[in-house]
């Protein structure tokens, strides 16, 4: 049994840190990276050193009840995180609705290198191949401008629309302050009220897959009355990071009260 632990304990601690490391290496250092990276170096660590451990533990009967309590508290979280993405895996099934939105809100999600990341990407080209379906929509990227780029997230997520998807850049608005998806919602109705866009208007959100239920709670909360989600699938090499990350950003949005 203990064994058969260990064995198990080091294979997935390997997968995880070694997942952890690959994205470290591309300099992408955010917690939905870093928490795996060291749950899995902590897996590693008992692997390797189990016998001495549990000798050490053995000894104080607090120890005992402190490794008991840990491991169990552990798996509580492991079970509530699977059910969490059980939850964004069913809740992500979805076709891009019909339906003529009088704006659409593209929510950033980084850059690389002055460019928009993979996960950017697909949500610029979700919101293109809806948008060019109705010539009359203005498109509104939303995304500030952080410590590490020259250029903000908008302004680069513009260009692509224009570079890539020939948009014309006359459709497209750019707000370049927010650096949350609550900014980017709050925010961006000052630009739709410009327009004489009304938020109980139907107004398209175009964001990650995973991305959906949070984003659709906080712009309700915000008061935008009629929001058709549409979701871009995440890349898989980043797909259970930004479903991790997602977890604890779902856990802050309650307590922030953001829903």
């Amino acid at each position: 049994m203990q064994k058969s632990k260990r064995i198990i304990s080091f294979i997935i601690g390997s997968l995880l840190f070694a997942d952890g490391l690959y994205f470290i290496l591309q300099l992408r250092f955010d917690f939905g990276i870093l928490l795996p990276l060291f749950i899995g170096l902590g897996l590693l660590i008992y692997a390797l050193t189990a016998p001495r451990l549990r000798a050490y533990i053995q000894t104080n009967k607090i120890r005992q009840s402190i490794w008991r309590y840990t491991w169990a508290i552990f798996l509580l979280w492991i079970c509530s995180l699977a059910i969490f993405f059980l939850f964004l895996k069913f809740s992500n099934e979805q076709n891009i609705p019909h339906v003529n939105a009088s704006a659409v809100l593209v929510l950033g999600s980084g850059l690389k290198h002055g460019k928009p990341s993979p996960t950017l990407a697909s949500r610029l080209d979700q919101a293109a191949h809806y948008v060019k379906q109705y010539p009359e929509t203005i498109i509104v990227v939303s995304g500030g401008l952080s410590p590490q780029q020259n250029i903000s997230e908008a302004n680069a997520m513009r260009q692509y629309l224009v570079d890539q998807h020939h948009i014309p850049a006359h459709r497209i608005y750019t707000e370049e302050q927010s650096t949350s998806t609550e900014l980017n919602l709050f925010n961006s109705k000052k630009i739709l009220a410009q327009q004489h866009i009304s938020i109980k208007q139907p107004i398209a959100i175009v964001t990650s897959d995973f991305h959906i239920p949070r984003s659709r709670a906080i712009a309700i909360r915000q008061g935008y009355q009629s929001p058709i989600m549409i979701g871009a699938k995440t890349p898989l090499e980043t797909r259970y990071n930004a479903w991790l990350r997602e977890y604890f950003a779902f856990i802050s949005g309650w307590l922030l009260n953001e829903y």
